[in-house]
């Protein structure tokens, strides 16, 4: 009989005991639902059966993993729903879109209308699924077998996807008779899914799920009308060539029409930002323009682009950062961990910033600091500014869309803008691309590139960086002027070729090594493709180099 160790206790089991089976005694110690287990430091599924000794470790569905584990099983009730409530005539299906919130905004395709009526049949279809307690079943197919039953059951987009896939095998789930292919780990059965609402929502549904840090709960729905009109805007530029899935772009990629599609899609982003700037024309008053967004949005590079298209309209924007308004750091605030915290607010001199705007509005010169982040102090070099009739300022700073930043500052002279990287391209219909894995990607090349940072270090870091982000960011993206969207529908073929050599290089005894290989099968989806048609003031190439705003 193995052996196991469970939280430091001993124990014996049978040898095929299953993995949910050996956790269940374990569960009332925890808050969240235990949802996957490491087994000797990798990762299972809960039905994986134990064969030998070894250390297992409990995930949550307040862990990261375990949460998405949760969602994933639960996108699979939806669809296996929809397939019986649509019916087969009306060759409806879901596609899962993006987020929205704690939600999932999904797409209803085919003949079929969205009303109360389905929302109710569709939220009864769940609830007899997880009251049955269905058994997910996983089983590896040959490849060629996979696509067959996914061509049975009508999902092209999965057809197409493994046509590009080099593995000669693929793991597909089965829900009583439902097969559908997902991108990461699932729950043992539909019992595990017990909290979940379908709305209706605009032109489609969404589909509510707990936060991670309340697994057992659904919150109020928060509305995001912003948000979800430029991501339904960056889903209409993916229509507009034909991409909306990963086996949509690798066929623009073979075909040999990349060139094409690249320059379709920068001169999308260029509206965008030409339209920004045209509201910020169409408003005299304003002086300050803040830009905001998480790590890896591309805040830069749509700075300075943003620059060329203010001055296209008689403006002379300056652009200039809000780190350079850190205080000193024998004043900065330290962390529990007694280490340095420049992600607070308080790491700003808000005092000083704010009366330096204002001694700028009111037609004044103020002399610029420079922050040294060596010597950890502010220095002044003679750089001065004055604010003529058409300067206007463009300042960035992760803390530039919280009302504390520039409370002295009237409204009428901000103009907000948030900048993130929001992924619409699809996996395939049921699995979309984390926004927070293409800003990952983007981050490590470029830190690689610039910082001499290794793929490891970023992934170490990444925890600590979302964390800052969900507290002084995101809730702040909402409240805005306008919103810019900084994904480019082919990126992920471009970062592929410089981030594989720098996941490779994460050994396997490394704690971030199950992340690094999570990527790298991301990335195996891709057909790579080179630099050469990325334009030089491509946001794109903030993160591989190459561009024209010497980033």
């Amino acid at each position: 009989m193995p052996t196991v160790f469970v939280n430091g206790k001993q124990r014996q089991y049978e040898k095929g005991t299953t993995f949910e089976t050996i956790v269940d005694e374990f569960q009332e110690a925890y808050k969240g639902t235990i949802a996957l287990v490491y087994f000797n430091k990798k990762m299972r599924e809960l039905g994986r059966r134990l064969e030998k000794d070894g250390v297992i470790s409990l995930i949550t569905t307040k862990d990261p993993a375990g949460h998405s584990a949760y969602a994933r099983t639960a996108l699979m009730m939806l669809c296996k729903a929809a397939r019986e409530v649509f019916g087969s005539e009306s060759n409806g299906h879901i596609k899962v879109e993006f987020t929205l919130g704690d939600a999932y905004y999904c797409s209803v395709l085919g003949d079929v209308t969205v009303d109360d009526e389905l929302v109710e049949k569709l939220n009864e279809g769940m609830t007899r699924l997880m009251e049955r307690n269905i058994q997910v079943v996983k089983k590896t197919y040959p490849i060629d077998d996979a696509i067959l039953l996914f061509r049975h059951q009508g999902m092209e987009d999965k057809e197409k996807l493994f046509r590009f896939r080099n593995s000669s095998t693929v793991n597909v789930y089965n829900m009583d008779g439902y097969y559908d292919y997902f991108y990461g780990y699932m729950l043992p059965s539909t019992k595990y899914v017990s909290h979940f609402r379908v709305q209706a929502y605009r032109e489609g549904l969404l589909l509510h799920l707990p936060d991670i840090e309340r697994p057992t709960e659904l919150s109020e729905f928060v509305e995001y009308s912003k948000l979800y009109d430029q991501l339904m805007q960056t889903t209409i530029w993916g229509d507009l060539v034909d991409i909306s899935t990963v086996g949509d772009l690798n066929e623009k990629i073979c075909e040999g029409n990349i060139s094409d599609m690249v320059l379709v899609q920068e001169a999308l982003q260029e509206r965008s930002i030409a339209d920004i700037a045209e509201q910020i024309y169409d408003r005299p008053d304003v002086k300050f323009v803040l830009v905001a967004g998480p790590s890896s949005s591309g805040k830069t590079t749509f700075s300075h682009r943003l620059s060329v298209q203010l001055r296209s309209f008689g403006l002379h924007p300056h652009l200039i950062s809000m780190d350079n308004w850190f205080v000193n750091r024998d004043k900065t605030p330290v962390d529990e961990d007694g280490n340095y915290n420049f992600d607070v607010i308080e790491a700003i001199d808000l005092e000083l910033f704010n009366d330096d705007m204002c001694d700028l509005l009111d037609g004044e010169e103020i002399e610029l600091p420079t922050f040294d982040f060596k010597a950890g102090k502010r220095t002044y070099t003679g750089r001065k500014m004055r604010l003529d009739d058409n300067d206007i300022l463009i300042i960035e700073g992760i803390h530039g869309l919280n009302p504390r930043s520039t409370q002295e500052l009237p409204d009428e002279n901000k103009f907000k803008i948030y900048i993130s990287a929001l992924t619409s391209l699809n996996v395939d219909e049921h699995n979309r691309i984390p926004s927070s894995d293409t800003r990952l990607l983007r981050r490590m090349v470029r830190d690689a590139r610039t910082r001499g940072y290794s793929a490891k270090e970023t992934i170490a870091n990444w925890k600590s960086v979302r964390e800052s982000e969900e507290k002084y960011i995101f809730p702040y993206q909402q409240d805005v002027d306008a919103i810019f969207n900084s994904v480019l529908i082919y990126e992920q073929a471009v970062l592929k070729q410089f981030a594989e050599p720098l996941l490779y290089s994460i050994g396997k005894d490394e704690p971030e090594y199950y992340e690094a290989k999570r990527l790298l099968k991301f990335l195996d989806y891709f057909v790579g493709v080179d630099t050469a048609s990325v334009p030089a003031n491509s946001i794109c190439r903030e993160f591989v180099g190459g561009g024209c705003f010497q980033i």
